[in-house]
């Protein structure tokens, strides 16, 4: 969430949200969160688990283009 967060400030193009899971649940089952941190991307691209830098900003990128 802190590389999501950094993203968000660096670019008016991106924003980052933080949810609680568990005080959240609804939102936890709709996302089927289970494990932390989960990463949802323009509900196109979703992963669990800290990623490397690059392999973030693939996702991001993948999420940002065009429909598959």
């Amino acid at each position: 969430m802190r590389l999501a967060q950094h993203m968000a400030v660096a670019s008016d193009r991106v924003s980052a949200t933080a949810i609680e899971a568990t005080a959240f649940p609804d939102l936890s089952r709709a996302y089927r969160v289970s494990a932390v941190p989960k990463i949802v991307i323009n509900d196109r691209v979703e992963f669990e688990g800290a990623l490397p830098e690059p392999d973030f900003l693939g996702a991001v990128l993948r999420a940002a283009g065009p429909a598959a």
